[in-house]
This record gives structure tokens, sequence and C-alpha cells, in this order.
């Protein structure tokens, strides 16, 4: 987790948002239909829209996804994954 988000992460507002998706969609991922347990933002977050909530609250923005689907995700954008580095169930990026 990047500095800049770790508040954002921890607070009660996120926290409540990623519950009520998760009940939401079943706890079921929305690419492959296996436990999802991280809420991915479709808009990525950054410093510039990290404290929106019409961003980085908004469930319209949200996609439920297991920890396969969400380092797909990020392997197509993102070369760590390509190299020995995955991410954890609440999307913190870890070496293999």
């Amino acid at each position: 987790m990047k500095p800049w988000a770790k508040k954002f992460y921890r607070s009660a507002a996120w926290q409540k948002a990623r519950h009520a998706y998760i009940v939401k969609r079943y706890g079921l991922c929305e690419r492959c239909g296996q436990p999802g347990t991280i809420v991915h933002h479709k808009i990525y977050l950054s410093p510039k829209n990290i404290n929106n909530p019409s961003i980085a609250l908004n469930d319209e923005h949200f996609e439920l996804l297991c920890k396969d689907c969400h380092n797909k995700e990020h392997f197509e954008k993102y070369s760590a994954t390509r190299n020995g580095f995955a991410f954890d169930n609440e999307g913190n990026l870890i070496h293999k």
C-alpha cells in the first residue's frame, strides 16, 4: 500500500463502503465467480483523487475481485507482478 493511501484504507468510511460492496456482490469475484476479497477501484486512486468521495467511496467505481483476478488486473498494467510480486488479500504488493 502506498504511504499516501494508508489513512484512507484504514478509515471507517472505506471499511464500511468495502464491506457493503462485498455484501452487495454476495462475496463473489465479478470476473470469475470465486470468493472475492479485494474491492478494486476501477478508477485508480491517486493523491489527487483519494479524498474525493465521489471517486474513492462510490461503489459505481468498485469491482469485487478474487486475489488471482486482482493480480491479473495489475499484471496487465504494471510490470512488478511479472517479476515475482503479487497482491495480497488487502491489495498490498508483496514478494512471492
